[in-house]
């Protein structure tokens, strides 16, 4: 997800209407019951709203970011006490507002809110990367989510290491540290090389540490594959590309290769550890341009995941290696060059035929705020984006960037949402219905 200072992606219209994208970011953690470890729960999830819709089991998710103290913690270094009430008053507001679900950012920059065996504790805990914050955040968010009916998806991001170049940053037994020859700077950012074999596995082996440990709903990943293109500078892969990049007609293809082959393995990682434990991904809105390609949207963006971020994510959905798809319909209704009434049905398109589930990303986080369009300073411009999605059987639910904002309910936006879902005959299908129609 992705806003310039590791928030949502915010993006800016150029003269020539070529949409422009900044970085996003995002973690969440969640607190163990009276500040302990928690392991996985098995009391049955508590009925917490009259009745459910049983034709229509609708996602209605967030996302709790944690990178750089987005959504939570508020701030690093609180006691355990504090972090701990953040977040289950962040769980107590999704209730409260009508939704059944939350993606909860667990390793935000090659960090761990759990204890890892693979990685360091986050900085974003206690301000010190690897420092034991004397408590179990996810174990605690996935008790506590689930004790409120809400599923828990393990948000992750694979490649990113650090927001800045300085490695001496990082704690000294991290294994960027330990491996110097796994991480490319770009963008004043460090990576892993996702060119290196040796790096998927690792990763897969740390992402997937926390779906062994818990009873987590599903693994969620965001938009971030090779990074987003930054004017001037150069991704260097090219001591991997020579060594692993024969038989490919070029690098863009060698490199959508290496994304698919981690995201392919993961999803059937995923399935022997924990097989009722979902696979989904959030990419950015846009696959390809129609200009680009025939088979691309009716957008004139300027980043296209396939081209820029090596990502064929429309591939991911057509051969079910994933088990839902969260595009980041980051734009309003007739926005000219990412109009949010051409990308849901293009979407829609996409996962017509497959058991891919298809949830719409929201754009919350640019209700009211100055510099948007019009169309932003209107607090039913999400309402209809829900109007549009239940003309699409295919959508099968909204997710909200981000926690703060389904808090701060900018313009009364959220409450309206509250309200419709109210309409719509109970509060949600509760958790146990809700993986029962997987």
């Amino acid at each position: 997800m992705g806003r310039d200072r590791l928030s949502r992606r915010t993006f800016t219209v150029a003269a020539t209407g070529v949409v422009a994208s900044a970085a996003l970011t995002g973690t969440a953690a969640a607190s163990s019951p009276g500040g302990t470890a928690s392991g996985p729960s098995t009391a049955p999830a508590p009925s917490v709203a009259p009745g459910c819709d049983p034709h229509r089991r609708e996602m209605r998710g967030t996302w709790i970011a944690t990178v750089a103290n987005t959504n939570w913690p508020s701030a690093p270094g609180l006691p355990v006490d504090q972090q701990r009430q953040e977040l289950l008053d962040l769980l107590d507001t999704a209730v409260e507002r009508r939704l059944n679900a939350v993606m909860f950012q667990v390793r935000p920059t090659a960090d761990a809110l759990w204890p890892s065996p693979y990685e360091p504790w986050s900085a974003y805990l206690t301000g010190t990367q690897g420092q034991d914050p004397g408590w179990d955040p996810l174990g605690t968010a996935v008790h506590e989510a689930h004790k409120r009916g809400l599923e828990l998806h393990a948000w992750c991001n694979p490649y990113r290491v650090s927001l800045d170049t300085d490695v001496s940053k990082l704690a000294p037994t991290h294994p960027a540290r330990l491996h110097p020859d796994w991480i490319v700077p770009y963008g004043g950012k460090l990576y892993y090389n996702p060119g290196l074999p040796e790096v998927r596995r690792f990763v897969q082996d740390a992402m997937l540490d926390a779906v062994r440990r818990y009873p987590v709903d599903a693994l969620h990943w965001d938009d971030y594959f090779y990074p987003y293109p930054v004017a001037g500078q150069v991704f260097d892969d090219d001591d991997a590309y020579a060594r692993y990049g024969a038989g490919f007609p070029d690098r863009d293809s060698w490199r959508r290769d290496n994304t698919d082959r981690l995201v392919r393995e993961t999803a059937a990682r995923i399935k022997e550890i924990r097989p009722r434990t979902r696979f989904g991904i959030s990419p950015f809105g846009v696959w390809r341009n129609a200009a680009t390609d025939p088979l691309g949207s009716a957008t004139t963006a300027g980043v296209q995941t396939y081209d820029d971020l090596h990502a064929d994510t429309r591939k991911w959905v057509q051969r079910e290696w994933i088990d839902y798809i969260v595009p980041q319909v980051y734009w309003n209704i007739g926005f000219a060059a990412a109009d949010y009434a051409v990308l849901v049905p293009w979407w829609s398109d996409v996962v017509s035929g497959t058991r891919v589930r298809l949830y719409i990303g929201e754009a919350l986080y640019k209700v009211g705020v100055s510099g948007q369009p019009a169309a932003w300073q209107d607090p039913r411009e999400l309402l209809r984006h829900l109007d549009l999605c239940a003309q699409y059987p295919e959508v099968r639910g909204n997710v909200y960037y981000s926690a703060q904002q389904v808090v701060a309910d900018p313009l009364g936006a959220m409450t309206l949402i509250q309200d419709r879902y109210a309409q719509r005959g109970g509060q949600w299908a509760r958790r146990s219905e809700w993986r029962a129609s997987f």
